[in-house]
């Protein structure tokens, strides 16, 4: 039970505890300031971005901050009307509704949104047929926060009626580092700043993978009763996982193989590539390809895929013909 308390404990639980994003961590502190001058909530939150990279985290920041409660939702999971009114009724003024992945909302809870988010009110129909009629309820004064790895997804009703969009975005090496750093000190590892920085290096700069790469740590030192988390500790982690030096795992490096041994680096179809890697097209493109296009390994071309040069140079294939 200790343990899954500090599991917890992991997100900040004040901005000025929050590591990164400094635009958006100003940008929330102006509108909480702002709202505890006025003593009620005028707007409503959209982060949007990557996965694991402090969304849910800041909205829990945000209730915090707001002396409110959060209830945590999600898209997929409010599949009627009346599961949205049940969660509105049971908050209070100051609370925080967070929605994740809210795209995902069916259109007749979307719509039944629009009056809470605009008037603090929900509509509720009573009865069926030529009886049927509308009654109006008041909600308490509530910051919905929404959010989503795909904004374009959202519709533009939707999406225009939340005041603040923040994109949250991927974090650099060292506010990777002082994360790891400070995960380590709440869960009481002992680590090296050396192995904080190694682990940096293969967290796709993304807290959630360096936390769990962290915990996995954790494991090896237990185990095998290390005195801390160091170079040799990690030595030993990064081979039993199968992660390189700059994050690349076992998946993203039978990619590039497929690619440039297999095709010969020559323009190939997503479908081509999944069905080489026995996998769908869905996994190749949502999970394997974004990290690989953002550090600059693959080219997206009307003819298909194909590797850049940087990716061959790690890959050690200097001489390998590229396919323009």
């Amino acid at each position: 039970m200790v343990t899954n308390q500090k599991e917890e404990n992991l997100r900040p639980q004040k901005l000025s505890d929050y590591i990164g994003q400094e635009n958006v961590v100003k940008t929330l502190k102006l509108f909480i300031d702002a709202v505890n001058k006025r003593g009620k909530v005028s707007e409503h939150i959209l982060f949007y971005g990557p996965p694991g990279i402090g969304k849910t985290t800041l909205a829990y920041i945000v209730a915090n901050e707001l002396k409110g409660e959060i209830k945590v939702t999600s898209g997929a999971t409010i599949t009627k009307t009346g599961d949205l009114a049940a969660i509105l009724t049971n908050l209070k003024d100051n609370d925080v509704l967070f929605i994740d992945e809210v795209h995902r909302l069916p259109k007749p809870v979307e719509e039944m949104l629009y009056p809470v988010m605009e008037e603090y009110s929900l509509d509720i129909i009573i009865g069926k047929g030529p009886s049927a009629r509308t009654v109006r309820l008041p909600v308490p004064r509530i910051t919905i926060i929404g959010a989503t790895t795909k904004l374009a997804l959202l519709s533009a009703p939707l999406r225009d009626r939340f005041g603040l969009l923040l994109r949250i975005d991927y974090y650099n090496n060292d506010e990777i580092e002082k994360i790891i750093l400070r995960s380590a000190k709440i869960l009481n590892i002992p680590i090296t700043k050396q192995a904080a920085s190694q682990i940096s290096l293969r967290s796709r700069k993304t807290p959630r993978l360096a936390n769990r790469i962290l915990k996995r740590a954790r494991d090896i030192l237990e185990v095998d009763k290390h005195i801390q988390i160091d170079d040799r500790l990690l030595k030993k982690l990064f081979h039993l996982l199968e992660i390189d030096e700059i994050g690349l795992i076992d998946i993203d490096k039978a990619y590039l193989s497929i690619l440039s041994e297999k095709f010969n680096n020559q323009p190939i179809g997503v479908e081509t590539i999944a069905s080489a890697l026995s996998e769908d097209v869905r996994t190749v493109e949502e999970f394997i390809e974004p990290y690989l296009l953002r550090i600059g390994f693959l080219k997206k071309t009307s003819r298909g895929r194909s590797l850049t040069s940087k990716a061959l140079k790690h890959l050690n294939i200097g001489g390998q013909i590229v396919f323009e």
